[in-house]
């Protein structure tokens, strides 16, 4: 019996010892806190535009470019702590779209992108054509240091949705919750 084992390991043994060694190495986690998020909004709704928050930030500041509709995604509550300068929120947003030409452009926003992304995809739906999310929305905002208000003022923090979705968020602009 101990001459079959050794028949069948010996083999193995020889490559082992024979065989280079391999390197194992970590792989060093994304620098982006939003990552997984962005690459799953992607995925789940791949018809939605995703515009980043520096093409945004461009655009914005672009005074010969249309400047598009921004729309809040987040509660009230969150978007009382702070939002895009002139963005529309809760029942400003239906007012805002009742009159809107089908194809001047929207971007939606929420905390990290997915209730702006399903807002997109409805607004799409309803025929609107230049429409788009903003990729990692307000957090990946607030975490590159861009301007957010709360109404006129220029504020730093953002609301942080919940203790686990704050933890995407850079300390110095997490709000605390209420």
């Amino acid at each position: 019996m101990k001459s079959k084992i050794l028949f069948l390991v010996a083999p193995l043994l020889l490559f082992t010892a024979c065989a280079k060694p391999v390197q194992i190495t970590e792989v060093a986690p994304s620098a982006d806190p939003l990552h997984n998020i962005k690459q799953t909004v992607r995925t789940k709704f791949p018809a939605v535009r995703q515009l980043s928050s520096n093409d945004l930030d461009v655009w914005l500041k672009d005074t010969n470019r249309t400047q598009p509709l921004l729309l809040d995604a987040r509660t009230p509550e969150e978007f009382s702590v702070s939002h895009l300068h002139g963005a529309r929120n809760g029942d400003q947003i239906e007012a805002a779209l009742k009159d809107y030409p089908k194809d001047k452009p929207i971007v939606a926003y929420c905390a990290v992108g997915y209730r702006s992304s399903v807002l997109a995809e409805k607004l799409m739906k309803q025929g609107f054509t230049n429409v788009a999310n903003l990729e990692g929305s307000i957090f990946q905002w607030a975490n590159e240091g861009r301007a957010m208000y709360k109404g006129e003022e220029i504020v730093k923090q953002v609301h942080p949705f919940d203790t686990k979705w704050g933890q995407m968020l850079k300390p110095e602009v997490r709000a605390p919750l209420p």
